[in-house]
């Protein structure tokens, strides 16, 4: 008989363990990989980007999904609580561009050493390779779990950290959400955020953009009526599928959203190579530089302003014969250039799987956690925390201090109530 019982071994369930574990209770912590902490040791490419020093309004705002949930957890255990944590453990951490907060020494296997360190000297028990099957639960409470072998293993409490359905690799493959609708919660619609665009234009199918980065340009996804639903001014890359790179994995669950509505129809993607001026400002600055060089082919008298390749390209698009000399181009053809070079639209039909996204949307609902103890409000003795609830993040340490916070409240609340 154990006190808790933690399912899951990422970011949250190994921090639950810990939280968990601290007044002498007797943890068990069940994963079916071979190994603890696979998620963060590839995270930040390596590197662990273990949360974000933002201000909290900022880091919800960073949070497009359920954000506004964490005002309650946060009250408890917050991004700078993460941070005195690791450092507590003896991991320093150091800031870089957009608050984002990584080991000085840039190994996510520091993070994950210094969290299983702690693990032992707590005496969390740890079985590996060991699949839940379902929960034990009576009319009112868990009363532990049931493993695929037919085992049964008693516990005052259970906390939920198995993930969601995104990086299966790492283990994260849906299990808990049948496990969550048996105990009365409502898991909502899945689907992928944070992953890659895909478009049939025929650029995208010729490959002739692929592999070519726009550097901080803004992108949009456009509403049926031509609105912009969001923006992000960021980098993004053509590749041969679609789109990619930061700024597009950001808009990704919008157009998720816009094509639920519109009846899974392709949706528009604006993108402005010029978010800092208004689009007179780009003719204008199309026109001076002609005028300083009018006999110069105007492929040479525009180059550096655009990525070359993306120069071409637009060109193309506005009919301009990228060695016309300056002096004899049509206006109405440099108020077009000028125009793609501020507003070049295009569709994209979807999205990659759920499986080839970095996030889940989607989740057991918010509305049946306790927001201070991450408790369900469905069953006693049963707590949810990390990526399995229906809270999601943009890249940039967002979802991990989402999966720290939760994953260490919960354990905290299983402890306590284990306690009783």
């Amino acid at each position: 008989m154990y006190d808790v019982i933690i399912v899951g071994g990422g970011p949250s369930g190994l921090m639950a363990s810990i939280a968990a574990a601290e007044n002498g209770k007797k943890v068990l912590l069940l994963d079916k990989g071979k190994k603890l902490g696979h998620k963060l040791s590839i995270s930040g490419g390596g590197r662990c980007n273990v949360t974000n020093r933002l201000p909290i309004e900022e880091i919800i705002k960073h949070i497009p999904g359920n954000g506004r949930f964490l005002y309650g957890p946060f009250s408890v255990f917050n991004n700078e609580d993460i941070i005195r944590f690791f450092e507590g453990l003896g991991v320093s951490l150091k800031e870089e561009d957009h608050g984002r907060m990584f080991p000085v020494s840039n190994k996510a296997k520091d993070v994950v050493n210094a969290l299983l360190s702690e693990m032992e000297r707590l005496h969390v028990h740890v079985k590996l390779e060991t699949r839940v099957k379902k929960l034990l639960m009576d009319d009112a409470k868990v009363i532990g779990v049931r493993l695929e072998s037919g085992e049964e293993i008693r516990s005052s409490a259970v906390v939920v950290a198995v993930g969601g359905k995104a990086v299966p690799q790492t283990g994260s493959t849906g299990d808990g959400y049948p496990w969550a609708e048996r105990a009365g919660h409502t898991v909502t619609e899945l689907y992928p955020t944070e992953v890659p665009l895909l478009s049939n234009e025929p650029f995208i199918n010729s490959a002739e953009l692929q592999g070519l980065a726009l550097r901080d340009v803004a992108v949009s996804v456009l509403n049926a009526k031509g609105k912009a639903l969001v923006t992000h001014q960021m980098d993004m890359l053509f590749t041969h599928f679609g789109l990619s790179g930061p700024a597009i994995l950001r808009c990704s669950q919008f157009v998720v959203k816009e094509r639920k509505k519109n009846g899974h129809q392709p949706v528009d993607i604006r993108i402005d190579s010029f978010p800092d001026r208004n689009e007179e400002n780009v003719f204008q600055l199309l026109s001076s530089a002609v005028k300083e060089d009018p006999k110069k082919a105007v492929k040479n008298v525009w180059k550096g302003l655009v990525p070359e390749r993306w120069l071409l390209f637009l060109l193309d698009c506005s009919d301009i014969d990228p060695s016309e000399i300056g002096a004899t181009l049509a206006t109405e053809k440099l108020r077009k250039l000028a125009s793609s070079l501020k507003a070049f639209t295009m569709k994209v039909n979807g999205t990659q799987t759920i499986e080839k996204a970095f996030v889940t949307g989607g989740g057991v609902s918010v509305k049946e956690i306790e927001p201070k103890t991450m408790a369900s409000r469905k069953k006693d003795g049963l707590y949810f925390c990390g990526e399995i609830l229906d809270i999601h993040g943009y890249t940039g340490g967002y979802n991990i201090t989402s999966a720290l916070v939760t994953g260490r409240i919960a354990g905290m609340s299983a402890g306590e109530y284990a306690s009783r």
